[in-house]
């Protein structure tokens, strides 16, 4: 953490680890090279630094948390902390109704064949190749 004037900034990676939108700070860092994390509209690295102020959009767990820095934090503190942190401008979760559900095959079952695939395709309206 670097303190400039007053102005104190914090790796990105590390920010979004501390405030708990990622697991671990690997997870963060991979999702930054990866281009997962933008900084104020821009792709952002994992060394990038953070200012109170800036609009950090994470793409991660299937769906975009958008959240504006409030304070800058270096160390990963609890979730009460955490969630003073940073303002929550994230759309809405779907509900759990509209999201698909993965199949599940039995045990054992094996691969499904060409014609279970196409049935499975045809379910989940995925177009075959051309």
């Amino acid at each position: 953490m670097a303190a400039h004037e007053g102005n104190p900034t914090a790796r990105v990676d590390s920010w979004i680890w501390a405030v708990r939108l990622t697991k671990t700070r690997s997870q963060a860092a991979t999702a930054c090279r990866a281009g997962h994390v933008r900084v104020n509209g821009e792709r952002a690295k994992p060394a990038q630094p953070v200012k109170s102020g800036d609009e950090v959009r994470l793409f991660h767990a299937g769906r975009e948390r958008i959240v504006e820095v409030k304070q800058v934090l270096a160390k990963r503190v609890g979730a009460p902390a955490a969630a003073e942190a940073y303002t929550d401008n994230s759309p809405p979760p779907p509900p759990r109704e509209h999201v698909a559900l993965a199949g599940v095959r039995d045990r054992g079952a094996g691969r499904p064949t060409k014609r279970e695939r196409r049935e499975l395709d045809q379910l989940r309206g995925v177009r075959p190749p051309s």
